[in-house]
Formats: structure tokens, C-alpha cells, sequence
């Protein structure tokens, strides 16, 4: 009997009528199509349901209807009548007996004495027998399957034998009805999973299993999924994805779930492809692309590798599935049009090229070299298919193998460049493909084909290999025939620049031209000056910043500046004018400070005559005016780095003048970006570092945090409006009425910096007033934050016109007035102020603040002097760029140091402080203020604290300056040095500081220190002529006693010294004034009486009196102490 006639696949409307149940339809089928399903419904038909509504017992009806005359029913119910409870017990035996012993055990509890073999019993035994056999073989080959997979990675011999019962397709349906039943019956025994696994290695294995499922529909996806994730990893197809097809025949809607199942799983690749050709023509093009360039790596190098090694074998079921889906899709290339479904098309073929290695056939290439060679209409769309057609034309030579298909090709590019405006006009697509084409053409110029290779990945959207040699041939036509290179860049310097550049613009644009061009100094070596187009292009950006600007600006600097080694007479491009930079800020909310008229600028010098731009310009964006800011620094940068080498070739470069640059809101702009740095991250850093460098002043701690405080909230809120008039009548009346002050400050506070900069003139002549005795402490406070604020704007304008206004000048010299240069020379201007400031703690912060960065200023001033002024000829009282070096940094130690001294000067008390209350708490306060300053410059610099200690300062500020400033006790590494020194002032000083430092800080350190000033003055007291040693131990007296209570171990040694000292000066005592002090001191060895008046005693006598003071005070607070701590 033929083997066609037996286990016909299941159809799919009759899947679908006993999934949902519906009996009409199964009401219509015929017996050979009800076949499959029997057993359910015999089951179906016997069974007592639970629902009994009319509909429910119609539809028993309809099946026992359906059923009668089928002679089959009655071998389903001898099967159903069999007795389940006591062949559950024998299972459950049997399956525990294959779990001990494997497939090896050759006795059976469900069956015995099977003499005639399997198929002969079952075919003489009666149902009950029939169902015992059919299980027990299932049991027999699910043992051999475990087994074999157990060992199948080990060279252990297991083979799965072929069943005799199986192999018979006689009894297969019966075989099948069979096996429905048990699992129907026998569920907590039987997984369905695990039996289809033993099936799939059967005869006609996927037929059964798709009768199964049929009579257990609601095991459909359980089953499908089991299938595809037991797969092997380098199963291609086989028995299981047959399986999974016929499943899929029957119930076609579940083909998407199997699909998406084995892509996620990376299982069964022939299946997926198949599965698309079959159920999903649709999206064919689309869910392949998406394996092959999907975001999931693992998906993509799995299917990559099954295409391409499918491709080299030439054979089996992938190599199948391949060649069915490249007919379909050679299909769909002979008709496809340009647009976005051939846009897409190109893609996935360049992804089978590219990352699955599959050479076109002649068929293909024919047609792929048909559509990308289309001329699609001018839209977006068209302009898209058009750079990927470019790009398949890079990415695969093989295309153009052929003279005809190379010719075809060529002029259809050549075609592209003369359409390229047309294309651009028409289509309203910014980015179009002419930005491609001349990027490509810059790039086969300079050579860097891997730079091709990458604009080609990056547009395709995928990686694909692009190897030079296959480039040869267009790069020739490229440069040859189509591009030459001053073709290039005399194209590119007219092409329009972008209106409002952002990164949101994608594709390739004008502004990538110019960058590769200038990168590869291609305007330099044909003459195009190129300035007016960047400054343009600069002048349209837009946030969020486009990532090539700040690239651009960087190569542009370059080619004005360094040199190529190539040639002498090199062109070197024009810098951008400060005029033309003045005309975007003075459209700007600064531009009261480019006023053109108030403050004239000669043109810059340049080296060529181009000439300076004019275009309309209403309001400059953020962007363009930090990229202005960007390309000022960074040609300051590279100019001083390259100063000796311009001069050494006899270049002339001017530079940006020091009072332009400090007109311009570096700091104010670079705040904006860094509270924006999603729109303008790629600029910040570059500029923060630039601006460290060249620029310290604007960088300082303090200012950042300031702006970071005053970004976030707003302190008061008031309605009061603001106006010249309004803050000079509040500051007029600043003592009569401070209230109205307040509110005006307050007022200036609630706005935005920018807002209240208009006012910052006015407001800060105002700055004396604030000082008077009679101004409350809150209004001064509040001056102080207005100034914070305004700080943020234009710093370097705000302290030039506070220290203008706090000037302390003489009647002859009113009409002083200290510049931005005068600053930068002389820093200690800033304390040349009212001397009311140094008794006033918040406009002494403001102080300290433009005293620090005017310092820094000068430094950096004076380090670019040297840079700017290289030393070409080694003649002269400077012979090298070391000495150079020293003397600048001398400079600035005496400057700082200078400084540091005015400000602890201003610690002293006065007889001022002393007849006032007030100025007491305020001189507390200021000397908190500068040691707080002092702890900061030390801490920064320590060499500066050693230079301080080294000059000295009054003695009676040591208390202040070892409590008040933390950082002191970095001079006990230099105290031994300042006590050798052969001064008696400078070695008085250091035994007093380590005195008071003794006390601050009882450190071993310290006490080592404190032992050798004891060791020092011991050794001076022997050694130091009377005078001498009159002069030095009577200041020093205090500081031992200091030593001794902070040490008491050195009381026996300073005891010692104190000793010697007054047995000395006893004996000088009693020798009255001789003739040996007459000659020697004169009237000096004498001093008032501190006990009679206008009488005088002699100096030796004072000082042995303070000796013995000095040993009952330290016997006082030293020996006799009884606290420890």
C-alpha cells in the first residue's frame, strides 16, 4: 500500500475549527480531513461536560452526528474503556525501572512475553495490550534519547535504534491515536514535551507530532516553543524545523511567534528564512535587515555566520533556505524603483555582501547596477536612495567588474554632481548627497581610503569591509575624470553654509568638506581663502552644537598659523577680524560694551588681502558666540606655542590686543555651557582647559561656586523697578534711609546677572558710600552679593571699575585712572583703596577677590610675555630662556609677596581700633577675612609663605597669623633655616614664631624645632658681644616661656639658659656703668625706670629682673600646672 496514504498532514481550517471549538465548520469536513482529530473528539463526544447549556449539548449532538458511520470510533473508545488507574501504576514502574537501569533493561512492567516481535503483537492484541505496547516502546526510546544526549559530547557509541513498531506505516495512525489518548488519560505521567522529543527521532515523526497537537490544541505554542529552544545550536534545519513547518501549515498565525522564538534564541536560521518566504513575504526585506543589523550582536554574528557558511557549502538545508530567499529577493530586484522599499532593499544587499560574505551572482549584479543607477525624483527620499546607491557603488567593486557596468556607473555619478543643486533646491533636505560626493572626492585626494571606507559604514549604517584595492578604479575617476582637486576646492568654498547648524542636522554637509579640506591643506595649496566661509558658518550654529564645529575651528587656526614643513612659500589662510567678531557681540546682550564709536579699534593686520565680510546679523546665538570665544583662545594658544618658530620664518602674526579680549564675556558664556552641557559638551572641556591656562583669573574657585549658587535660586523676591535714577537716589540716601537701599539691592538680586549689567556702572560708583559708619551691616552684605552677581557677567570690566571707585588718590592726582593694563603690570593697584576697606568685612572680600585674580592675571601676563617674546639671539644681559624663567618668577614672588604684607599690615591695630568698640569687632573680622586669604595663597604656594616668613612681619601679629591661618605649620620645615640667618631681627622673629607654634601645634616636629632655638641661643649667648646679647634675649624672654609650657621636657635646658643669662647680666649689674659700656653703648646701656620716674637704671639690670619674672611665670604655667589637657 502506498505510504503517501497514510498520517495526510492536518488541514489547516480543521486546526482552526477544533481550536475555537467551532462545529459547523467541522460539520462540513469530510472524513479524511477529520481523520487527525478522532480521538479528541471521541474524548469530545463521551466525556460528560461541564457546561449544559442548550449551545453545549447542540454541540455533542453535531459530533456524534459527525462520527457516526466512521468504523474508527469504536477501536477510540475500546481505548478510552480502559481501566487508567491500574496502567498508571504499571507506568509509574516502568518509568522509575528506565530512570535506575536506562535503555539496557530489557524487562518491561507494562508488557511481557512479546515473542513474535512488536508489530505482530500489536496488531494481535486488543486495546488494552495495544496502548501497554505503544508506551512501553516510547519509555524504551526516551531512555535511548537521554542516553545519547548524554554522551554525544564524549566518545562513548550510542545510536538511537530504529523502532520495529514505528517503522511500520500500517499502524502509525493507530500508533497516533494511541499516544493522544494516553496523554489525555495519563497527564500527570506523560509531558507532551518530552514525547515530542521521542517522536522527532520515529518514522513520519513530524506527522505524528502535528496529530498530536491537533488533538491537543491549547499545547500548540508549549510544544512550538519546546521545539526551538531544544534545538541544537548548529542545526540548521533537519527533522525539527519539518516539525516546526508542518506545525506552522496547520496554524499559520503561530509562524510569527516561532520565528521571533528562534531569532532571540539564535536557533533553526533555515527555519527563520523559510518561515518569512512562506508566511511573511511582507516584511521580508525588513525583518532580514533586521537580523543582519539589529542591535543585538549575538542575533547578528549568528546569522551572519549561517549565510556565510551556508554560502561556502553549497549544500543542505541552509544552503536551500539561502538560495530560495536570494531567487525571492532577485525578485523583487528586477522590479524594485528607486524609493524606500529599494532604499531598503540596497541595505540588506549590502549587508549580504558586506557582513555575510555572499558574492553576487551575474543576475544580481545586473540587477543592483540597474537601480542604483535610477535617477529617482528630487525628494528626500530620492536624496536618501541616492547616497546609498554611492555607497553600494564603494562598498561593492564587484559591480563594477564589468567595462560596460564601469562606464554605466561613472556617468551616472557624473550625472549626480550636475544634479546635485537641483536636488538640494528642490527636495528641502539640507544635508544632501553633493556634501557626500565632495567628501568623498577630498578624501581620495589625500589618500585616506579608510576614511572613504568609514563615511561609506556610516551611511549604509552598517560596518562592511571596504578594501583599498577594490577603490582603485573610482578613486581614479573620482580624481581624474570627475573631481580634480581644484575642482574641489574652489566647489567648496561656494557651497552655501548650513542655516542653523545643530547635531540634529544629520547626514554629510557642507561644514565636513571644508574640515576634511582644511585637515588635508588643500585651500592652502591652491590659494582659496576660506575665512569668510567658516565665519559665516560660525555665525549660523545653533544649539545643540554640532560635533565638527569645534574640530573645524581647531584645523581652520592651524592652517593661519603652523607651518608645513612641505614648502616655504606656503599660503596660509586669514584670521577672522576683531571688528567682524565685535559685530556678533554687539548684537548681543553685551553689545553696550562694543559700541563702536565710544570705543574705536584699528583693523587687525593681516597677511592677504581678503576682504571682511557683511551680512546681516540680528541676533547671535549662544553657540555661534562660544565657538567665537573657542577660536580666540585656541588661536592665542597656538600662536604663543608657535611664536619662536613664526618669527624664526619671518611671519608677522598679530595677535588679539589684551583690551579687546577683556571686553568679551568669556566667563559669563562658558558658565552658560557648563549649565548646558548636553547641547554644548563637546565645546566645554576644550574651552575650560583654554581658559585655565591663558586665563586663570576667570577660573577661580570661589567665582565657580558662585555661579553655581546663584544658578539655582533666586534669594528675594521684589517688586521694584529698576532704573538709574531709582539706585542713585537709594545710594544718595544710603545712611538717612537704608530700608530704600535694601530694596533696591534686593530688587537687583531677584533679576538675571545680564539684566542688571546695565546698571553695574552705577551701581558700583557708589562702592564708598557703602563704607561709612553709618551704613548697616546688612546693606553691605547685600552690596557684596549684587557684586557676586555681577561678577558673573564681565568680570574683568566689573573690577576695573571697582577699583577706579575705591581709588585713595591725593589732591594733585584726582584724574587717575587705572586700565586693565595697569592691572596686569602692577596688581598691587588694587590695594591702592580707600583705607576704609580694611576695616569692612564684605567690600574686603570683594577686594581680596579682584587682588586674587589680578595676581593671576599678571602671572599669566607675565608667561605670556616670555612666550610672545622668545629669545631668537642669545646676546645680551639674557643668555637663556632659563634665566628668563627666574627672573619672571622673582617678579612675581616680590608682587605676591608685596601684597601679603599690605594685607597683614592692615591686621595691626591702631589707636583708631582702640578708641572705637566698633572697629575692634571689625578688626576681628578683617583679620579673619586675610587669614583665610593668606591659608588659600599658602596652601597654593607654599615657597610664598616661606618668602613671607623670610621678610618678616610685625612680631605682635604672630598670635594672629598661627592661630588664624591653618596652614601655618608648613614653616617649621624652614624655621632652622631662618634661625642660621645673621640677622638678630630675623632669628628673634623665628624663635618667637616657634613659640606660638609650639603652642598651636605640640607636634614632635615642632618640639625638635623648639629644641634647637634653645640649643641656638645657648650657643649665641657665648659668642654675642654684651650689646649683642642684651639686644637679643631681652624680645625672646616671652617666647620661652612659651616653649616651656608647651614643651615641659625643655624646662631644664631653658632653665639652664636662663640661668647663665642672669648670672651675666648680674655681674654687669653690679659692675655699674663702667667705662667698658661707656665706650661700647653710651648712653644706650641706660632705660626709664619703670618704678621712679625720670630716673634711669642700666639695661642689664631690666633684663635681670625680666629673667626672674620669666622663672615665675614658667614655673607658674609650666611646672606647677596640674592640667594636662
Amino acid at each position: 500500500m502506498d505510504s503517501c496514504m497514510f498520517m495526510k498532514p492536518i488541514q489547516p481550517h480543521v486546526f482552526k475549527a477544533i481550536k475555537d471549538l467551532d462545529t459547523a465548520t467541522l460539520m462540513k469536513c469530510s472524513p479524511e480531513e477529520i481523520r487527525p482529530i478522532i480521538p479528541c473528539l471521541v474524548r469530545m463526544a463521551l466525556i460528560c461536560p461541564l457546561d449544559v447549556t442548550q449551545y453545549c449539548a447542540e454541540a455533542k449532538t453535531n459530533i456524534l452526528t459527525l462520527l457516526s458511520g466512521i468504523d474508527l470510533v469504536n477501536f477510540i473508545v475500546s481505548l478510552l474503556s480502559i481501566e487508567f488507574h491500574a496502567l498508571e501504576g504499571d507506568l509509574k514502574k516502568e518509568q522509575e525501572m528506565r530512570a535506575r537501569s536506562g535503555s539496557q533493561c530489557t524487562e518491561s512492567f507494562l508488557v511481557q512475553n512479546v515473542v513474535n516481535g512488536l508489530a505482530s503483537d500489536f496488531e494481535q492484541s486488543d486495546s488494552s495490550r495495544r496502548l501497554r505496547l505503544v508506551l512501553s516502546e516510547i519509555l524504551q526510546m526516551q531512555a535511548q534519547v537521554a542516553e545519547y544526549n548524554q554522551n554525544k559530547g564524549s566518545n562513548v557509541d550510542c545510536a538511537i535504534k530504529p523502532s520495529e513498531l514505528f517503522d511500520n506505516d500500517v499502524y502509525l495512525e493507530e500508533i497516533t491515536d494511541v499516544i493522544c489518548i494516553s496523554l489525555a488519560e495519563l497527564p500527570n505521567l506523560l509531558n507532551i514535551c518530552d514525547i515530542i522529543e521521542v517522536l522527532l527521532h520515529v518514522n513520519k515523526g513530524p506527522n505524528i507530532i502535528s496529530w498530536v497537537v491537533a488533538n491537543m490544541p491549547d499545547t500548540l505554542h508549549e510544544v512550538a516553543e519546546s521545539l526551538v529552544v531544544n534545538a541544537e545550536r548548529g542545526e540548521e534545519g533537519g527533522i525539527r524545523a519539518k516539525t516546526l513547518t508542518i506545525l506552522c501549515d496547520a496554524c499559520p498565525h503561530i509562524s510569527a511567534t516561532v520565528r521571533a522564538k528562534a531569532a532571540s534564541v539564535s536557533r533553526l536560521p533555515s527555519l527563520v528564512i523559510n518561515l518569512t518566504l512562506s508566511h511573511h513575504q511582507d516584511d521580508l526585506v525588513s525583518f532580514m535587515s533586521g537580523l543582519l543589523l539589529g542591535s543585538d550582536q549575538t542575533t547578528r554574528a549568528w546569522f551572519a555566520t549561517f549565510l556565510r557558511n551556508s554560502h561556502k557549502r553549497g549544500k543542505g538545508d541552509g544552503n536551500a533556505a539561502l538560495i530560495k530567499l536570494r531567487q525571492e529577493l532577485l525578485n523583487r530586484l528586477k522590479e524594485a524603483s528607486a524609493g524606500v522599499d529599494a532604499s531598503a532593499l540596497l541595505r540588506l544587499y549590502c549587508a549580504l555582501r558586506g557582513i555575510a560574505g555572499i558574492k553576487f551572482q551575474d543576475d544580481e549584479v545586473s540587477g543592483l547596477l540597474r537601480l542604483v543607477t535610477q535617477k529617482p525624483p528630487p525628494t528626500p527620499a530620492g536624496v536618501r536612495f541616492v547616497s546609498l546607491s554611492l555607497c553600494m557603488i564603494l562598498a561593492c567593486p564587484s559591480l563594477m567588474a564589468a567595462p560596460e557596468h564601469e562606464k554605466k556607473a561613472i556617468e551616472w555619478v557624473q550625472w549626480l554632481v550636475k544634479e546635485e543643486a537641483y536636488f538640494e533646491s528642490n527636495s528641502g533636505v539640507t544635508a544632501s548627497f553633493g556634501e557626500m560626493l565632495l567628501l568623498i572626492a577630498i578624501h581620495f585626494h589625500s589618500g585616506q581610503l579608510a576614511a572613504v571606507g568609514e563615511l561609506v559604514c556610516a551611511t549604509l549604517g552598517m560596518r562592511v569591509p571596504v578594501r583599498p584595492n577594490g577603490l582603485a578604479r573610482i578613486k581614479q575617476a573620482f580624481t581624474q575624470e570627475i573631481f580634480t582637486e581644484q575642482v574641489v576646492t574652489a566647489h567648496a568654498v561656494k557651497v552655501p553654509v548650513t542655516v542653523n547648524l545643530n547635531s540634529n542636522v544629520s547626514g554629510y554637509l557642507p561644514v565636513h568638506c571644508i574640515h576634511q579640506l582644511l585637515k588635508s591643506r588643500a585651500f592652502s595649496k591652491h590659494k582659496v581663502p576660506i575665512k569668510n566661509w567658516i565665519y559665516r558658518q560660525i555665525c549660523n550654529c545653533t544649539a545643540p552644537l554640532h560635533p565638527v564645529m569645534p574640530a573645524l575651528v581647531e584645523v581652520y587656526v592651524n592652517s593661519i598659523l603652523v607651518i608645513n614643513n612641505k614648502g616655504s612659500n606656503e599660503y596660509f589662510n586669514q584670521p577672522i577680524t576683531e571688528e567682524e567678531i565685535r559685530r556678533v557681540f554687539r548684537n548681543s546682550i553685551f553689545g553696550v560694551n562694543f559700541d563702536a564709536q565710544k570705543k574705536p579699534f584699528s583693523p587687525m593686520e593681516i597677511d592677504n588681502g581678503e576682504s571682511s565680510i557683511e551680512f546681516n546679523l540680528e541676533k547671535p546665538t549662544l553657540a555661534s558666540q562660544l565657538l567665537l570665544i573657542y577660536y580666540l583662545l585656541l588661536y592665542e594658544d597656538v600662536r604663543l606655542s608657535n611664536a619662536a618658530t613664526l618669527l624664526a620664518n619671518g611671519r608677522n602674526i598679530k595677535s588679539y590686543s589684551a583690551a579687546f579680549l577683556s571686553e568679551l564675556p568669556i566667563k559669563y558664556l562658558l558658565h552658560q555651557a557648563q549649565k548646558d552641557q548636553m547641547s554644548y559638551g563637546g565645546l566645554f572641556s576644550p574651552l575650560l582647559r583654554l581658559l585655565a591656562t591663558h586665563f586663570p583669573q576667570l577660573s577661580l574657585v570661589d567665582d565657580w561656586m558662585d555661579d553655581q549658587v546663584f544658578g539655582d535660586y533666586c534669594r528675594h523676591q521684589v517688586d521694584v523697578n529698576l532704573s538709574e535714577s531709582s539706585i542713585n537716589e537709594a545710594f544718595q540716601n544710603i545712611e538717612v534711609n537704608p530700608y530704600k537701599t535694601g530694596k533696591i539691592l534686593k530688587a537687583m538680586l531677584n533679576k538675571n546677572p545680564t539684566d542688571i549689567w546695565p546698571f553695574a556702572e552705577i551701581f558700583v560708583r557708589y562702592v564708598k558710600s557703602v563704607l561709612s559708619d553709618q551704613v548697616p551691616r546688612h546693606i553691605q552684605e547685600l552690596y557684596r552679593e549684587v557684586w557676586l552677581r555681577l561678577n558673573t557677567v564681565l568680570p574683568r570690566c566689573l573690577w576695573i571699575m571697582t577699583i577706579n571707585a575705591l581709588l585713595d588718590i591725593n589732591g594733585t592726582a584726582k584724574t587717575v585712572t587705572i586700565t586693565q593694563e595697569n592691572v596686569l603690570v602692577d596688581p598691587l593697584q588694587v590695594l591702592r583703596c580707600d583705607i576704609r576697606v580694611f576695616r569692612c568685612g564684605p567690600i574686603l572680600k570683594i577686594i581680596l577677590r579682584i587682588l586674587e585674580a589680578s595676581l593671576a592675571a599678571s602671572r599669566s601676563q607675565l608667561s605670556r610675555h616670555l612666550l610672545d617674546k622668545p629669545l631668537l639671539e642669545k646676546t645680551g644681559q639674557l643668555t637663556s630662556d632659563t634665566e628668563r624663567e627666574e627672573l619672571k618668577n622673582a617678579l612675581i614672588a616680590a608682587q605676591e609677596s608685596a601684597a601679603l604684607q599690605i594685607l597683614l599690615e592692615a591686621c595691626l591695630e591702631t589707636n583708631e581700633d582702640q578708641s572705637k568698640p566698633e572697629l575692634m569687632w571689625s578688626l576681628r573680622e578683617v583679620r579673619n577675612i586675610i587669614c583665610s586669604f593668606l591659608h588659600q595663597v599658602f596652601i597654593s604656594e607654599p615657597s610664598l609663605a616661606k618668602l613671607v616668613h623670610f621678610q618678616g612681619y610685625p612680631r605682635e601679629l604672630l598670635p594672629v597669623t598661627v592661630q588664624g591661618i591653618p596652614s601655618m605649620h608648613i614653616c617649621l620645615d624652614f624655621i632652622p633655616e631662618l634661625l642660621s640667618q645673621a640677622s638678630l631681627e630675623k632669628q628673634i622673629f623665628a624663635v618667637d614664631l616657634v613659640s606660638h607654634l609650639s603652642i598651636q601645634y605640640a607636634l614632635p616636629k615642632a618640639m625638635s624645632i623648639a629644641r634647637l632655638c634653645v640649643n641656638t641661643l645657648s650657643t649665641l649667648l657665648s659668642v654675642l658681644p654684651s650689646d649683642l646679647r642684651l639686644e637679643l634675649f631681652q624680645p625672646v624672654l616671652k617666647s620661652l616661656m612659651r616653649i616651656c609650657v608647651a614643651f615641659p621636657s625643655l624646662l631644664e635646658d631653658i632653665t639652664s639658659l636662663l640661668l647663665q643669662l642672669g648670672r651675666i647680666c648680674e655681674s654687669q649689674a653690679s659692675l655699674g656703668h663702667c667705662w667698658n659700656d661707656t665706650n661700647i653703648l653710651g648712653e644706650a646701656a641706660y632705660v626709664p625706670s619703670d618704678i621712679q620716674s625720670k630716673t634711669k637704671v642700666l639695661v642689664a639690670e631690666v633684663l635681670s629682673r625680666d629673667i626672674k619674672t620669666t622663672m615665675s611665670e614658667i614655673i607658674q604655667k609650666a611646672l606647677l600646672n596640674d592640667k594636662l589637657y
